[in-house]
């Protein structure tokens, strides 16, 4: 039981240091971070981005190896992504006022640390 618990730990560590660099991706080019792990019963945001005017929520996938990287979101995440996501909008009305679109957000950590984002990842009104 131990490693279990020390390997979730560890998980737990790595994914906090790859949302800290995705943060600070956001943060470089001039966006608002305006929340992180935001949770409700519907899922996890990672980050919630305001750029430019546009709300973005933002996936955070780190892996060991790179041939992983490329699909890292199933059908039924980005559901739950969309649903919590919609909650956000829901809760948050007062921060969401006056946007001019939004967009879901990929951000891939591979080997090296080095992120790739990938704008609007999943459309909102995709189906």
């Amino acid at each position: 039981m131990t490693g279990r618990r020390e390997r979730g730990r560890t998980a737990n560590r790595t994914g906090a240091a790859a949302e800290e660099t995705a943060a600070r991706y956001y943060v470089a080019k001039g966006a608002e971070i305006l929340a992180r792990n935001w949770r409700c019963r519907e899922g996890e945001l990672d980050i919630v981005v305001l750029d430019r005017g546009v709300l973005a929520f933002v996936e955070v996938k780190q892996r060991r190896h790179g041939a992983s990287l490329y699909e890292p979101v199933s059908p039924a995440q980005w559901r739950r992504l969309e649903q919590a996501a919609n909650r956000y909008m829901m809760e948050e009305a007062a921060m969401t006022g006056g946007l001019s679109g939004m967009r879901f957000d990929l951000v891939l950590i591979g080997p090296g640390g080095v992120p790739q984002v990938i704008e609007n990842a999943r459309n909102f009104d995709d189906s």
